[in-house]
């Protein structure tokens, strides 16, 4: 299903009142692992209930492989859903819990056993698949809100703040098998986060939220690319600093390195000249790469 549009939103509005939470957005989710990021009251939270068909929209429309959302249970249907809070029933094994959730989607009770067994395994649970949930540990729980969103093999599933409450070894177990859900199992996903490294680590695209507007979106590689600013790193930025203003250089400082805004080829030129007039030690003199990070300081600057 490469290239496909999976979910579509067009025109998308939501009003509470005079409070308006998301205003004519349009956005597409192809397949792969898309990131929705934004600030609180970005948005994030109305537009995941809005694409699940859990809220109607005041205007505008959400479409899942051409169906409403919020008119079509089949198109519901075709979505999963790991969701941020604890929502697992804590008196049941997770075998239990996924097998009933099978059945629900449409499984007969032999094949929706086995489904569960195999999305389990897939999440890294095998061996504890039958421990009663209230046993589990954090990680552990959000593999089983993971595997739910699974079980009933879904064409997206929408994940909520999916390394919430994790230690560090704990988010990159979880990152890694968000990547590996979408390349191997082939199931596409929408990213809800506000931690651009686990975008960084994980995403294809990008969607930015701010204010209900979509104000960013595109290849995650587009916002890291190059740009005009040069780094150069030496044993002595003070003394590279001066000649550097001795030649009408502006310069300014992130941590060890210095920054040189480069207007033309000339001024790269400039720096290279003043580097070898110093006799510094030249340890990095490359481009500057964005950052995600960049993103909403960009817009805060705005």
């Amino acid at each position: 299903m490469a290239g496909a549009v999976l979910l579509e939103a067009k025109g998308l509005t939501k009003r509470y009142g005079s409070i308006i939470a998301l205003e004519s957005v349009d956005l597409q989710i192809t397949a792969g692992v898309t990131g929705l990021v934004g600030p609180n009251g970005a948005g994030k939270s109305t537009a995941i209930k809005l694409f699940l068909g859990l809220i109607a929209p005041t205007e505008g429309s959400v479409t899942v492989l051409g169906m409403p959302t919020y008119d079509a249970l089949e198109a519901r249907g075709r979505l999963g859903y790991m969701p941020e809070h604890d929502c697992l029933p804590p008196a049941i094994s997770a075998t239990e819990f996924l097998g009933h959730l099978a059945q629900v989607s449409g499984l007969p009770p032999h094949y929706a056993r086995i489904r569960a067994a195999d999305v389990l395994r897939h999440v890294g649970l095998h061996e504890e698949r039958y421990r009663p949930l209230s046993e589990y540990s954090t990680g552990m729980k959000q593999r089983v809100k993971l595997a739910q969103a699974l079980v009933h093999d879904p064409v997206l599933v929408l994940m909520d703040e999916a390394t919430a409450g994790l230690d560090p070894a704990g988010r990159e177990e979880m990152l890694e098998l968000i990547r590996r859900t979408s390349r191997e199992a082939g199931i596409s996903i929408l990213l809800s986060t506000h931690l651009m490294g686990d975008v960084h680590r994980t995403c294809d695209r990008l969607i930015v939220l701010e204010g209900g507007h979509v104000v960013e979106q595109g290849p995650v590689s587009g916002f890291t690319r190059e740009t005009s600013t040069l780094v150069v790193e030496v044993d002595d930025a003070e003394k590279l600093a001066t000649a550097l203003s001795n030649r009408g250089i502006e310069t300014s400082k992130d941590g060890k390195s210095l920054l040189v805004e480069l207007a033309n080829d000339e001024l790269y030129d400039a720096v290279r000249d003043a580097i070898v007039e110093t006799e510094v030690r030249l340890h990095r003199l490359a481009p500057r790469r964005g950052g995600l990070t960049d993103i909403f300081r960009k817009q805060n600057d705005d």
